[in-house]
């Protein structure tokens, strides 16, 4: 069996089962947890497995063709994770790579219109999908977890005060763009919490309707609204930029675009904060099955390519900061809270979507723990002195307002 040789040649640590379709079985590793057994059901998903592993893995677990009969989903794409190295040394997974990387930037083609119903195809699913994971705020990005905790509605609060204290909201009435504002609640905090007055583009329409809505019932509609627009389409200027989980949707073939962009709409002395996920190697190409199932268009930038295209756009770099597990921990919360609610989930799609969204979780968390994922959080500016020379004043900001201080106007 080809594929058992396969898994033989990259299969160094754990303890792995296969039990082909004929019902043979077959064992790899050196024997050490995770213990994982598979069954597969038909010649055909063997056949994929071996010509495009990545995405046909995912695909054999949505439609039933691979199941999990020791062990559990995690334990599985834990012991991937493992092996990930050897894996990509292979010969096969490194043609399937080098062809997937050819075609990257036409993967990742994102101009106006198609960037939209990419959006929509993820951000505009029920409003019920994403009570049931996410925080009370919605808060669809990488948590910030201290070390003193492990509360999510907590650790995503500490996110928005880390962003807002690198904006220097110092004086009420800054003029803020958050671009990417998902269902409002950065732009809803940054009103609240600095007196700031944001504008919100988003491609969701759902979203869009939502953050609306929270602005007015909030009372601050009269400083926050927020645009169904492309940031591209946005012309006025800004004292604070901030963009918080939607880098990944650019696409590298736009990232000059984006940094020109949004270095027109800042003003002279104004900063703007990136926070992104990003991976710690040299750019690559995105997973086929992410890619298809949940984020067309999308893409994980390396900091390298990001640099380059922020200093090709004339940007200063002013501060970087790396959250490494900050997102294995959030997505690890995210699908206790899924799995908490998944009989909802069925009834609300069905079986083979709830199957889609575990691996997703999963296998995003996997990716951060063993894959080199990472979150980036950039601090650009048109000049070098538009922030203090020291970091100081992040930690006095941050420490002000969980004390109880508030920067916004009485």
């Amino acid at each position: 069996m080809l594929l058992a040789r396969f898994l033989d040649g990259i299969i160094d640590i754990g303890d792995f089962g296969l039990i082909d379709s004929g019902g043979k079985q077959h064992r790899f590793g050196n024997g050490e947890a995770p213990h994982v057994t598979i069954r597969l059901h038909d010649r055909a998903t063997e056949r994929r497995l071996l010509v495009h592993p990545r995405l046909a893995v995912g695909e054999a677990f949505m439609d039933g063709t691979l199941t999990i009969e020791e062990g559990t989903l995690y334990d599985l794409l834990d012991l991937v994770g493992r092996n990930i190295e050897t894996f990509e040394d292979h010969w096969l997974s490194n043609f399937t790579g080098s062809v997937s990387r050819m075609f990257r930037r036409l993967q990742q083609y994102n101009p106006v219109g198609k960037a939209q119903k990419n959006v929509a195809h993820h951000y505009d699913l029920s409003d019920d999908l994403y009570d049931m994971f996410l925080d009370q705020d919605r808060q669809y990005s990488c948590a910030y977890f201290d070390g003193s905790h492990d509360d999510l509605e907590r650790a995503q609060a500490d996110k928005k005060r880390h962003i807002a204290a690198k904006l220097l909201l110092n004086e009420p009435g800054r003029k803020v763009l958050d671009i990417g504002s998902g269902w409002g609640g950065m732009g809803l905090y940054l009103a609240k919490t600095a007196g700031a007055n944001v504008t919100g583009v988003t491609l969701s329409k759902e979203q869009h309707k939502v953050s609306q809505q929270r602005a007015a019932d909030a009372g601050l509609a009269d400083r926050v609204q927020f645009k169904l627009q492309d940031y591209r389409d946005e012309h006025e200027f800004y004292d604070r930029i901030v963009s918080v989980g939607m880098f990944e949707h650019v696409g590298a073939g736009h990232y000059l675009e984006f940094f020109r962009k949004t270095k027109q709409l800042l003003k002279d002395d104004g900063v703007f904060l990136l926070h992104s996920i990003g991976r710690m190697e040299p750019p690559g190409s995105t997973n086929p099955w992410l890619r298809k199932y949940i984020f067309p268009g999308g893409y994980t930038p390396a900091l390298s390519e990001t640099l380059a295209a922020i200093e090709k756009a004339g940007l200063w770099v002013t501060d970087i900061e790396i959250l490494r597990l900050h997102y294995a921990e959030t997505l690890h919360h995210w699908y206790d809270r899924f799995m908490a609610q998944r009989e909802k989930a069925a009834a609300l799609y069905d079986e083979r979507f709830c199957r889609m969204w575990e691996f997703y979780l999963i296998g995003c968390e996997i990716a951060f723990r063993r894959m080199g994922q990472m979150v980036f959080q950039i601090q650009i500016a048109k000049h070098q002195d538009a922030v203090p020379l020291t970091r100081d004043y992040i930690t006095d900001w941050e420490r002000s307002i969980a004390a109880g201080g508030t920067k916004a106007a009485e």
